[in-house]
């Protein structure tokens, strides 16, 4: 154990000193190989014995990542490697590739600074792959590309050593245009991958050995030699001569950046405060002596410490004992214990410096996602942009009464801790609501709420979330309130595809007040609004915006705060089937208000306003979208006629094919609806010899008839009557 207690006391000593410290992820799509890659890096560097490297998976130590071999956490550790006589201390974080597990690599990505992104050299670049680097550039933090299982190539492909080099080519070359597409102008040379410099590395993570060009040149290892290594299946040897933690480290070391050289590049896009102000200045030149900035990106639940905060100091120094502010939340909390992470080992230190991964106890206000400070002025980091919505749905309740107190706490603490999962509590009902990415991530919850937590549930049947718009535009449409004396006139349409991205993608700033209408309008002008339209923006919920279109209304000003809650409860639960909406524009037009305030308190316009909303959407058609999921399928040529009737029967449309020797990659796309026990029928009609992976693709119209059937089944399964009303019932 000597070594790594050694480590353990470098680390500590190292982490003052940030031009020796690394902060680095790994990325890739689903069994690429990256928890195998870690292990086999902590081993190197002497945090774990070599012999399990590859075999323990440290860091997938949640009992449902071993039983599965999946990662579902981002787990994080710390090592120190010695480099030419200096030691330095590298922060790793595993993130998984699974697609329902995305939100956990978009906020990881906040907490690293470089990431190293994996690709299978047999399956190549994946829908996943493509997703994790948009990620890593989008939060400015800087690629370099490992190309694993090339002993795949040769020992199962049997491919000549002239094939190999084109089929890694190729791969490099499609890693290289996806990176330089996504990057600006100023960083496109800075990044470029290319062989020569280094920062591309072909290997084996399992076998434990890896290469890159300036290694090759320093130990006179050759194409050929690993060929030959390979083939003879004499791979230890390899590995003892270009040992994979070595000539990894080695590259990270020399081309991703410091904390203080990194934040100088990322502040500017992660936080948008003044850059010349005391956290400005904190975060730019990675201070230990300014003001505490760190932004939470993960909550552990931990059975004896509670709630752990994991996240990334850009400024300051946090020290055990100390108050720190959750912005956003009325109340202090005091850091109980300040510590460094190996796996699922914490290591407690007094304090911590910027440009570290720290983990804290006693945050009991964070959520991953929130800024810490020692100043509850500052303002917060940007928002955590997650790539897809939650879109599968299961009704919980506690198998006995006694745990129903129980139980609503473990929900909230479930969705603390992953930010992905929506838990809805209805308390008239009793019925707790819990939404998540996909069949996987739910069973997943499910289970740690009965294993970790001990709470016996019952489950429903997984069901899929809808949003509601319209086919056209609708109004105006008269809403009167109970005592006739006020009349709301409002007209709705559906927004053009520009702008609902625009929101989702959080170019627009859609999150609480409109702040700054100007700007919001400026930018919804070029996005195609007419001018006078953009101007009159009221209130974002979702991706559905209010507009108010009226001219010199007297007391329109005092109840306008009434119609925008109005309007939040129509988005909310829509007309059709009580489904949140999505892509709505809402416009007021006109308004006839009564002069004495008693007349028009929210007993009178709530009403009024909600009926004026819903009967427009009858008067423009009601209709429901339903997330979609693009499904790529390899399948050998003689089963494809099989893998293409099953994606034909559930509604789901071929949208390319390719052939690659023997095998065909089908990309097509089905709705999430039709995709239940998918994993059960495509491997009985292919007999288990397709390989399948699965990306999130937004939400998108119903077909009629689909939608003839679905409605009425919702609104039973909702308690409603089976027909939806028409625009006459609400013209009261």
């Amino acid at each position: 154990m000597g070594r790594k207690e050694d480590n353990i006391k470098k680390a500590q000593a190292l982490m003052r000193q940030t031009k020796f410290i690394r902060n680095i992820g790994t990325a890739a799509h689903i069994d690429h190989g990256k928890t195998t890659l870690s292990d086999n890096l902590i081993a190197g560097s002497g945090m774990m014995s070599e012999d399990l490297a590859g075999k323990q998976l440290l860091l997938d130590f949640d009992e449902q990542e071993q039983a599965r071999g999946i990662t579902i956490n981002a787990a994080s550790a710390s090592m120190v490697y010695d480099y030419k006589g200096q030691e330095y201390l590298i922060n790793l974080i595993d993130t998984p590739g699974h697609v329902d597990f995305g939100g956990d690599v978009t906020r990881a990505m906040r907490a690293i600074d470089g990431v190293i992104i994996l690709v299978c050299a047999v399956e190549g670049v994946m829908p996943q792959t493509e997703t994790v680097i948009r990620q890593a550039i989008k939060e400015r933090v800087h690629p370099i590309l490992f190309i694993n299982k090339v002993d795949r190539l040769i020992n199962e492909l049997k491919v000549t050593p002239e094939q190999m080099q084109e089929r890694l080519a190729a791969i490099m070359n499609e890693v290289h245009l996806k990176v330089q597409n996504l990057l600006p102008p100023e960083l496109k040379e800075k990044w470029a991958l290319n062989v020569s410099t280094g920062n591309i590395i072909l290997g084996s993570a399992f076998n434990n050995w890896a290469i890159s060009v300036p290694y090759m040149k320093k130990t006179n290892i050759t194409f050929k030699d690993i060929y030959e290594y390979c083939k003879n299946g004499d791979q230890k040897t390899l590995s003892k001569r270009a040992p994979l933690h070595e000539v990894l480290l080695e590259e990270v070391i020399m081309h991703l950046p410091n904390p203080a050289d990194a934040q100088k590049l990322r502040i500017p896009i992660i936080w948008h405060g003044d850059h010349e102000s005391n956290f400005g200045k904190g975060m730019l030149g990675c201070d230990p002596e300014g003001p505490v900035a760190m932004m939470v990106t993960k909550i552990i639940v931990d059975p004896h410490a509670g709630e752990v905060a994991v996240g990334r100091l850009f400024s300051g120094k946090v020290v055990k004992g100390q108050e720190m502010h959750i912005i956003g939340m009325p109340n202090p909390n005091r850091a109980q214990m300040v510590s460094l992470t190996v796996g699922a080992d914490r290591i407690p230190v007094d304090e911590i410096d910027a440009g570290n991964v720290v983990a804290i106890s006693g945050l009991k206000d964070a959520i991953a996602g929130s800024t810490v400070s020692s100043d509850p002025a500052m303002l917060p980091f940007e928002k955590i942009v997650h790539y897809s919505d939650p879109v599968v749905t299961v009704a919980i309740e506690a198998k006995h009464t006694k745990d129903l107190p129980k139980l609503v706490e473990v929900l909230r603490t479930v969705a603390k801790a992953d930010p992905s999962i929506q838990v809805e509590i209805n308390q008239e009902t009793g019925e707790h609501l819990m939404s998540g990415m996909g069949e996987l991530h739910l069973e997943i919850t499910n289970y740690r709420i009965v294993n970790e937590h001990k709470v016996e549930i019952k489950t429903s049947q997984p069901i899929v979330v809808f949003r509601e718009c319209v086919t056209g535009s609708g109004g105006p449409f008269e809403g009167k309130s109970p005592n006739k004396h006020n009349r709301f006139y409002v007209e709705v349409e559906p927004l053009p595809q520009a702008i609902v991205e625009a929101m989702r993608s959080g170019v627009i700033e859609t999150e609480g007040r409109v702040k700054d209408s100007k700007a919001v309008a400026k930018q919804l002008q070029e996005l195609g609004m007419d001018r006078d339209e953009a101007r009159g923006i009221t209130a974002f919920h979702g991706t559905n915006m209010l507009l108010d279109g009226t001219k010199g209304i007297q007391y329109l000003h005092e109840t306008m705060e009434l119609v925008k809650e109005a309007y939040i409860e129509a988005m909310n639960r829509g007309p059709l089937c009580n489904e949140k909406c999505m892509a709505m524009k809402i416009k007021l037009v006109d308004a006839k208000l009564h002069e004495d305030s008693i007349h028009r308190g929210p007993a009178q316009v709530i009403p009024a306003a909600r009926s004026a909303i819903y009967g427009a959407m009858c008067m423009a058609g009601r209709t429901l979208y339903e997330p979609m999921q693009k499904v790529f399928i390899n399948v050998p040529q003689d089963v494809m006629g099989d893998a293409i009737r099953e994606i034909q029967q559930r509604r789901g449309v071929i949208e390319d094919m390719k052939q690659e020797g023997e095998m065909t990659i089908l990309a097509s796309k089905c709705p999430v609806s039709e995709m239940f026990g998918f994993a059960a029928s495509i491997r009985g009609a292919t007999s288990g010899r397709a390989l399948w992976s699965t990306e999130n693709a937004g939400f998108e119209p119903m077909p009629k008839e689909p939608l003839a059937k679905t409605v009425p089944q919702i609104r039973g399964r909702k308690g409603l009557k089976p027909e939806p009303y028409d625009a006459s019932y609400y013209s009261g």
